[in-house]
């Protein structure tokens, strides 16, 4: 090794350190600036702008579903069919096997006479049926042996659902005719108040027909639920004495039936006498005529739809206490 070589030093080359800046913050620009006094309306105006953005009807309230109802009408002739026997519990079976939760029933029996074996025939079909009854008396009578029940005989709604008031009314009769009346009853359909109505028209008299329609008109002019009459009329479609009913209330049948729907007689029928009319705010979604011999009438079967948008409504308008042995 060379010991007078000239020594040499290894340099590294380094880059200088950055320059420090000083670094200032910007102020917000004015119109971003969140001003305490400003708050509440920018929280207002975000609210409102997720409320426009939500899907139509998510901020409204849950509407309840509509409520769906089988109504009957049918004449049964206490029970007398087409071969003249007396089988009670053939009207049974057609009302069971039909469906119908409420059945606005005319020519009802009531310890009446030998005809129907003195039978109440109201609490018999109830009794079998499991359902809920009123009974209209429109002829009243003493009977036969002192201590035993009285001998009436009129019309009677029985139903599924829990009855809350009914009353029956008696019609006029100008001309003299057999007593006639108007059974109502107000019935809970899971939530819904409906006002089931029952008649039987007079009929062999035009007169008395239009008489006692005009004061079943009045009757339920008032009703704060809404209606659902049955009833065997004795008038065909488009007969006067019954046209205003059809002004008001929508026909079943015209709604939902199919064909002429005649329902008299049951054996050969050839007119269509029975009817189911309802309220305009109840949808009718179907409406049938049963064949049976089971009465000299054949039944009428509705299905109907009630509004959700009245469940839970309460009427402040009271009927009588219902009358007899509802259960």
């Amino acid at each position: 090794m060379d010991t007078d070589a000239p020594i040499r030093r290894a340099y590294r080359w380094r880059a200088p350190p950055p320059r420090q800046r000083a670094i200032k913050e910007s102020p917000v620009p004015a119109p971003f600036a969140v001003r305490p006094r400003h708050t509440l309306a920018l929280l207002a105006a975000l609210a409102l702008l997720a409320v426009a953005l939500l899907p139509s009807g998510a901020g409204a309230e849950p509407r309840a579903p509509d409520r769906e109802l089988s109504v009957m009408s049918y004449n049964i002739h206490v029970g007398i069919g087409e071969d003249d026997r007396l089988d009670l519990q053939r009207i049974a079976d057609e009302i069971r096997a039909s469906g119908a939760e409420v059945a606005g029933l005319q020519e009802v029996d009531r310890h009446w006479a030998a005809r129907s074996d003195f039978v109440d025939q109201a609490q018999w079909l109830a009794e079998e049926l499991d359902m809920h009854v009123v009974y209209g008396a429109n002829l009243d009578r003493d009977p036969l042996s002192p201590g035993e029940p009285r001998r009436q005989y009129g019309t009677a709604i029985l139903s599924d659902h829990p009855i809350l008031s009914s009353r029956n009314t008696l019609l006029p009769r100008p001309e003299g005719g057999e007593q006639r009346g108007l059974l109502e009853a107000v019935i809970n359909v899971r939530g819904v108040r409906v006002r089931i109505a029952n008649t039987h028209l007079q009929h062999n008299s035009a007169v008395e027909r239009a008489a006692q329609v005009e004061r079943i008109m009045e009757l339920l002019a008032d009703s704060e639920e809404p209606v659902v009459l049955t009833g065997d009329l004795n008038a065909v479609p488009g007969s006067p004495e019954i046209a205003p009913l059809s002004e008001r209330y929508d026909d079943a049948w015209l709604e939902g039936g199919e064909g002429d729907g005649f329902t008299f007689s049951a054996a050969n029928p050839d007119r269509r006498i029975d009817y189911i009319f309802v309220s305009p705010q109840i949808d009718v979604e179907s409406a049938e005529v049963v064949d049976t011999l089971a009465s000299d009438h054949l039944p009428l079967v509705a299905e109907l739809e009630l509004p959700g948008r009245l469940v839970g409504s309460q009427g402040s308008r009271a009927a009588t206490e219902r009358e007899g042995a509802g259960s």
